[in-house]
């Protein structure tokens, strides 16, 4: 084999591997945290052009799927409730249990970020990430996911991706996940 085809080959192979791990990220629906219904859910048709990154700020995050699913339960009812949004506020959650969780999913509109709600997917951090980013996991899940998104049509393939606070005035996704998702390949400067 010559190296023009050697390269060629290890090109292919890596895609083929990067499909497969996409393709292994396991969702967990929401009825595995005891979602209640959302009340009057807005869909978005076709991609969209924005990936927007939260943390919860629960000081301690979670670890175990029972505490996980617990402060997922937590943040639904005070949005729902306190907030009066429809519905829970993210589109996915990103959790210390090495799982992603499905918020309001794909296609519907969140309510995470004024302004970039219609035209962007919202992925929340169970956890404060100001002094320390999330686990190895926890970003591989995030990367995996956003990946998926533009396999599934629902996400451009020149998507931005923001922190929050590159939406509105706070803290979040706290600094250092967001001098994480600063590293990679669509962060943008607004």
């Amino acid at each position: 084999m010559n190296t023009s085809t050697a390269i060629k080959f290890v090109a292919v192979l890596s895609l083929c591997c990067l499909a497969l791990s996409v393709n292994a990220l396991q969702i967990e629906p929401r009825s595995s945290w005891g979602a209640v219904a959302a009340r009057s859910p807005s869909r978005i048709s076709g991609p969209v052009d924005y990936v927007i990154i939260h943390h919860s700020d629960n000081p301690n995050g979670c670890s175990t799927s029972d505490q996980c699913k617990r402060m997922i339960k937590n943040i639904q009812s005070d949005h729902k409730g306190r907030r009066n949004f429809s519905d829970i506020g993210y589109n996915f959650i990103i959790a210390g249990d090495g799982k992603v969780y499905e918020g309001r999913g794909f296609g519907l509109q969140g309510s995470h970020a004024p302004n970039y709600n219609r035209k962007s997917i919202g992925i929340v951090f169970i956890g404060n990430f100001e002094r320390s980013a999330p686990s190895a996991q926890m970003l591989q899940n995030a990367k995996d996911l956003i990946e998926l998104a533009k396999q599934r049509g629902h996400l451009k393939d020149n998507y931005t991706l923001f922190g929050h606070r590159q939406t509105k005035a706070t803290s979040c996704p706290g600094d250092a996940l967001y001098n994480e998702i600063k590293t990679w390949p669509h962060w943008r400067q607004n």
